[in-house]
């Protein structure tokens, strides 16, 4: 029996997917928990009609993510650090100052996306990866200063 998948079933195949199972599997598992249905004709035009549709989802998020690089990578961000006694910093710079530094200047960037390994404890460059897409990762200049 052939059925289309509704989400991503490992070992299975992906959403989308037409995969051919046991009639027993699909009758009694796949569809009454909602994870497949049967393959139509109807069904598969409306999986197909989904699918170009996400596709095209996805191209314009992808769209705006490259344009969100170019506006990144265009800039530099400029954060303060504040130094005690023999200029040992108080704290560090993390991911979270990071987004909200950007946020400041109007680029919403969640901090998650921000690919800072470990905080930055000195004063100095650094270039520090924003992945804003699967396919796009943008480099920002980050220039640590004494406060």
């Amino acid at each position: 029996m052939d059925v289309i998948l509704l989400k991503d079933i490992e070992k299975l195949g992906a959403e989308g997917a037409i995969v051919h199972v046991k009639p027993g599997f699909a009758r009694n598992y796949l569809v009454p928990v909602g994870l497949a249905v049967p393959a139509t004709p109807d069904q598969v035009k409306l999986v197909e009609s989904a699918r170009q549709q996400r596709a095209k989802r996805v191209q314009r998020e992808q769209e705006r993510a490259e344009a969100l690089k170019r506006k990144l990578e265009g800039r530099s961000l400029t954060l303060k650090l504040t130094l005690g006694a023999d200029d040992q910093p108080f704290g560090s710079i993390t991911a979270h100052d990071i987004a909200e530094a950007l946020a400041r200047e109007g680029l919403p960037v969640e901090k998650h996306a921000i690919g800072l390994e470990t905080p930055i404890k000195g004063l100095g460059v650094a270039d520090v990866p924003v992945r804003l897409h699967p396919a796009v990762t943008a480099t920002l200049k980050v220039w640590v200063v004494k406060a």
